[in-house]
């Protein structure tokens, strides 16, 4: 008798196993995940998670951890033997028993705050909300057909023949 093969290769890649790279095409990612190219597509459709970026030509661009997460998917779906629903379910029951984030919390005692100087610097800030909150004295954009004022170069110049009379000019 025949002996029988797996259907499906049982060594799953594991994410050691990606390639050190910043983008992955979809034909590189289909290899990596032994899985055809279309299924990879029907998994963006279907998992909210897989988002590779779109090129300016078009093609998909997945980065790494975009292909530890179709990986992910295929090991949920091929190996834990999951449908699509209950990879998703698996995927929010992910989300909501992560750690959450600390809070951020001063503990201890600070660092002892003069008196004097959070006085000065509230006087400061007033005085600074005082100076910005005036209007300005006078536009700061002037109107294109506003008239202007002249200015010392626009004046009428000086003849240069009116000069003061010499003294032995009088004497005419």
């Amino acid at each position: 008798m025949a002996q029988h093969q797996p259907i499906r290769k049982t060594t799953p890649t594991s994410g050691s196993d990606i390639p050190d790279k910043l983008y992955f095409r979809i034909g590189e990612v289909a290899k990596l995940c032994d899985v055809p190219a279309y299924v990879l597509r029907f998994w963006e459709s279907e998992f909210p998670q897989l988002k590779p970026h779109k090129g300016g030509t078009g093609q998909r661009l997945y980065r790494r951890r975009d292909v530890e997460m179709a990986l992910r998917i295929k090991s949920l779906l091929y190996n834990e033997g999951y449908t699509i629903p209950g990879a998703r379910q698996v995927f929010k029951s992910e989300l909501k028993h992560r750690e959450p984030q600390l809070a951020l919390t001063i503990e201890g005692p600070g660092p002892s705050i003069d008196s004097r100087q959070l006085q000065k610097l509230h006087k400061d800030l007033r005085d600074l909300h005082s100076l910005l909150s005036k209007s300005p004295s006078r536009p700061t954009v002037h109107s294109i057909r506003a008239p202007r004022t002249p200015s010392i170069s626009r004046r009428t110049p000086q003849k240069l023949f009116d000069l003061p009379l010499l003294p032995e000019d009088n004497k005419s």
